[in-house]
């Protein structure tokens, strides 16, 4: 009965022994070097110096913009705005920008207030009502066709606090002749084709839900 006893106390004491080396072998022993778990949190992804961001879930790796690389004070607006509205889109922007010119352009001529409102800025919208105030005052009509845009490049793009402003450079081309009252013409040749260069600048709240820009300011004719 006494050697069951003593059998089964050193079966036991095997037992734990090995369950015991299994756990320093998996674990290790503190050397009393280890980082902190808060230590661990901020250096995952790499020790000290690497191009790392450390997150509590992931890490992303720091890219420099391309714009931050080349230095171009035009790419650099561009990626501000885009970092102030995820929704924008260069491309996009232009090519809305361009129908802009052509609607803005086309409704000034016709003396069209109501076309023109939504789509300029107070300062601007007051400007051309003036001149066609003048106009109708005087009796005057403009025949106007926009034959075409050649180009539009971003001229420049900035970020004034939270409002978005581009300035774009418009390469047109157009016909415009200008009637007195009685019919004569005063002004152009609306069979002659111009070459136009238009600077605008359009600007837009980047945390309001209106996805519209306004033109804010010309350069160049009107």
């Amino acid at each position: 009965m006494a050697n069951s006893q003593i059998l089964g106390i050193l079966l036991i004491a095997m037992v734990a022994g090995v369950i015991l080396f299994r756990l320093y072998s998996v674990l290790g022993r503190r050397t009393g070097n280890e980082r902190e778990p808060q230590e661990r949190l901020r250096r995952v992804g790499g020790e000290a110096g690497d191009n790392v961001i450390a997150l509590p879930d992931k890490a992303v790796p720091r890219v420099d913009s391309p714009a931050e690389k080349s230095g171009d004070p035009v790419a650099q607006g561009l990626l501000d705005i885009k970092l102030a509205d995820r929704t924008f889109e260069t491309e996009h922007f232009l090519a809305g920008a361009k129908h802009a010119y052509e609607l803005i352009v086309t409704a000034f001529a016709a003396n069209d207030r109501a076309s023109l409102k939504p789509l300029l800025g107070d300062e601007v919208y007051a400007a051309f009502d003036g001149v066609i105030r003048g106009r109708e005052e005087r009796g005057e009509k403009v025949s106007y066709t926009l034959v075409g845009i050649d180009n539009a490049k971003v001229a420049h793009a900035d970020m004034k606090g939270r409002t978005a402003e581009i300035t774009v450079e418009f390469s047109a081309r157009f016909t415009s002749a200008t009637t007195n009252a009685a019919g004569t013409v005063i002004d152009g040749d609306a069979k002659a084709v111009h070459d136009v260069v238009d600077i605008w600048s359009f600007a837009r709240d980047t945390r309001s839900s209106d996805p519209n820009w306004a033109l804010v300011a010309t350069t160049g004719a009107a």
